[in-house]
């Protein structure tokens, strides 16, 4: 989890730059790590089903 959360902080930074951030870095992170989880879960689900 901490390497998705890693991974998450350096992508949310990134976009970051490109536009003003209205929220704080660390919701953006939370919420990218969660995203990238349930992603992950889905596609592991998926190989199951095949």
């Amino acid at each position: 989890m901490a390497a998705k959360r890693k991974a998450a902080k350096k992508s949310v930074k990134k976009t970051a730059k490109r536009r003003p951030a209205k929220k704080s870095v660390k919701k953006a992170v939370k919420k990218a790590a969660k995203k990238t989880t349930k992603k992950t879960a889905k596609r592991k689900t998926a190989k199951r089903k095949k």
